[in-house]
């Protein structure tokens, strides 16, 4: 690292503990992955497909991730699905079909939390340990501690590995769910109440009535060399796959299969403009340079203007 990109990063740190005293916990670092909307378009100008279907779960070592790592950009708004999709119009079929299916299913978790809501937080289709207390995650296995230490320091994983995390938490260590989604959801950089709350109910069954059985051999396969350096490799707690237990069915909820109010889920589909607005609020939801509101009132998308006005 050279003596620029140190008093760089010293000085990002400085300004989040100064300017956002009280809005954090835990201590203050800065992930891999450049934020912005330079960056965005930097990651989009320059990505390759080529192979993510094959290689999309690989976990370690890095080099061989088939993941894009736009996830934290979508989130944001700083790319819309529909640019990122439209983007690898040319990938071979294989590859361009899985990717476009894990934007359908970034898109499906937005519309499924536009109409439920907070029932999000609850078991959707099936009964699956909910509130339990207790941390499932296990740091004596090497597997979690590397992932975990992953999540920590640089807010984001693959979906192979955010899968291992929610199913050792409430598959194999019995712990609610809830409180684990949360605990992930606090280090996310892409961080989705929709996406994570439904990840989180999909791999634990909740939402299918068939839980992900994370084991030792997922491990191997995605993540060759972490076996051999853990402390329980002799004693390893998911040598085997769990048994497979069926979960209690709850009452079908119509909700869940058809939007009943499709009106008040997608809201007014003309901008409606009460008062004269005097600066934009830009929200987590929508950062990026096409935030509808910002491009509704150009005269007030100086950062200068925003910030002072808000404050």
């Amino acid at each position: 690292m050279s003596l620029i990109n140190i008093d760089l990063h010293k000085d990002l740190l400085d300004l989040i503990s100064h300017d956002f005293a009280g809005l954090y916990s835990g201590e203050v670092g800065l992930s891999t992955i450049e934020g912005g909307q330079s960056a965005a378009k930097a990651a989009l100008d320059s990505l390759d497909i080529m192979r993510y279907a094959d290689q999309r779960s690989e976990v370690f070592p890095i080099t061989k991730r088939g993941a894009t790592v736009l996830s934290p950009y979508i989130r944001h708004n700083l790319l819309t699905l529909d640019q990122v999709y439209r983007a690898v119009k040319s990938a071979p079929f294989k590859d361009r079909e899985k990717f476009r299916d894990e934007l359908f299913w970034q898109e499906y978790a937005r519309h499924l939390y536009a109409r439920i809501g907070t029932r999000l937080f609850e078991n959707l289709r099936y009964v699956a340990n909910e509130n339990g207390d207790g941390n499932g995650w296990n740091r004596q296995m090497f597997c979690i501690d590397t992932v975990l230490s992953e999540l920590e320091s640089d807010g984001w994983l693959v979906n192979q590995s955010r899968m291992w995390m929610a199913s050792q938490w409430t598959v194999r260590a019995g712990k609610g769910w809830v409180h684990g989604q949360e605990r992930m959801y606090r280090e996310l950089i892409d961080g989705s109440r929709a996406a994570n709350l439904l990840g989180w109910q999909w791999t634990i069954g909740a939402g299918t009535g068939k839980p992900y059985g994370f084991a030792r051999w997922q491990v191997e396969k995605r993540a060759p060399g972490l076996c051999i350096k853990c402390p329980l490799k002799k004693s390893c707690p998911i040598q085997e796959f769990p048994d497979d237990v069926g979960l209690l069915q709850l009452d079908k909820d119509p909700i869940l299969d058809r939007d009943l109010d499709i009106a008040s889920t997608t809201g007014p589909s003309q901008v409606i403009n009460n008062v004269i607005p005097k600066f934009v609020l830009l929200t987590i939801e929508s950062m990026g340079d096409a935030d509808p509101a910002l491009i509704a009132n150009p005269e007030l998308s100086d950062i200068k203007l925003i910030s002072r006005d808000i404050r």
